[in-house]
């Protein structure tokens, strides 16, 4: 199975969000032992570090890349990838890209806590609960 992360769920895990730390962690750990196969858009790297950097430092930055990189396939964004999620009906252009991501490299699922963002997605969004109950 493979499943294409939202950026909110990486940030569970980074930011210690205490209500949703739990099932990120879970998703991570089924990706490290290579239970589902894990994917996350270039687009989440980029936005994890500008978050981050308001917090870390560079070198602590790095450290967090390399060990998401080593988990996750990062998935390229395209010149077509832009232009397909502007002519999509999201109310969200970030959330577009993710999901032409997800439809792109054939993942089963995007994983998000704001399934209610991915309702015009053609790839099905689940919570990481509910990934949980399909594996």
């Amino acid at each position: 199975m493979k499943v294409l992360i939202d950026t909110n769920v990486i940030l569970d895990v980074l930011c210690n969000r205490k209500d949703f730390v739990d099932d990120a962690l879970k998703l991570f750990k089924y990706c490290e032992t290579n239970q589902i196969s894990g994917c996350i858009s270039a687009l989440s790297i980029s936005n994890i570090v500008y978050i981050m950097r308001k917090e870390l430092n560079a070198e602590r930055i790095k450290e967090i890349l390399t060990t998401l990189t080593s988990l996750f396939t990062v998935v390229d964004l395209r010149e077509s990838d832009l232009m397909k999620a502007a002519n999509l009906d999201f109310a969200d252009y970030e959330d577009a890209l993710q999901s032409v991501c997800a439809s792109r490299v054939k993942a089963n699922y995007i994983v998000t806590r704001n399934i209610k963002d991915f309702k015009n997605s053609v790839v099905p969004a689940l919570k990481p609960s509910e990934l949980f109950e399909r594996i």
